[in-house]
């Protein structure tokens, strides 16, 4: 391969992780934003976030078509391969977190529709900054290509697991304890549930990132779950089931 033709390639490449780093940006913000329109019974930042997914969706179909013809004209190999099918892996993840986002940002008007307790959305706003954390490091690992933070990343997202099961358990109990509040807070159910997942995106990116760097892949027994599907009406409140 020429010089010239090194320089032209090693610029597409550029390119690829420019892309993926602007849509990050854009997800991250539009999850921030999202909650905090739902905590803040925001229409108006609903609204802004929703349409803010096309954007997303217009990133993730340049960088599909930008790879692919690289991958015709170029031909390559190894490293550079993995680093081009690992950028379409990851701007699919990117484009889901997205789609998380927006789908909290539809359920504000239904999630806010009556008044709940105030550690509900703490509850939330802690599960979405532990799942943006956890995103924003994997990211941090792709720019700076560190193997080192991977691991840490992938083994957290029990962490975000757990804090779900624990607001998914709350609010069941508050839904027996009013059943008044029982539109409302399935709405926040599905908002946290979808918090939940962009932990198991920043996941997959991690896993993505590992295999870009080292051309293997990482272990694949680590629980990728969280336990609400244990979680049982009792009498007055929510218990655990004792699955065997």
């Amino acid at each position: 391969m020429s010089t010239h033709t090194q320089r032209a390639f090693d610029e597409e490449l550029k390119f690829l992780t420019n892309r993926i780093a602007a849509m990050a940006g854009h997800a991250e913000r539009m999850v921030d934003q999202a909650v905090s329109a739902l905590v803040g019974s925001d229409n108006g930042l609903a609204e802004k976030v929703i349409g803010d997914d096309r954007l997303l969706d217009m990133a993730q179909r340049e960088i599909d078509d930008k790879a692919i013809s690289i991958i015709a004209r170029r031909q390559p190999m190894a490293d550079d391969l993995r680093e081009v099918i690992g950028a379409i892996r990851i701007s699919a993840d990117l484009e889901r977190v997205g789609d998380l986002g927006k789908n909290i940002a539809k359920r504000v008007v239904a999630a806010t529709g009556t008044q709940q307790p105030i550690s509900l959305f703490r509850g939330i706003e802690a599960l979405a900054e532990l799942a943006l954390t956890q995103l924003k490091e994997v990211l941090d690992a792709y720019a700076s290509r560190s193997v080192e933070r991977i691991g840490m990343v992938r083994n957290r997202d029990d962490q975000i697991d757990a804090m779900y099961t624990s607001l998914f358990r709350e609010l069941l109990t508050y839904m027996m304890e009013d059943p008044r509040s029982i539109t409302s807070c399935t709405h926040l159910l599905f908002c946290a549930k979808n918090i939940e997942r962009i932990g198991d995106h920043a996941t997959n990116i991690a896993e993505t990132l590992y295999y870009i760097i080292t051309g293997e892949q990482l272990p694949v027994e680590r629980p990728k779950e969280d336990e609400s599907h244990k979680v049982v009406a009792g009498i007055g409140k929510a218990s655990e089931s004792l699955d065997r």
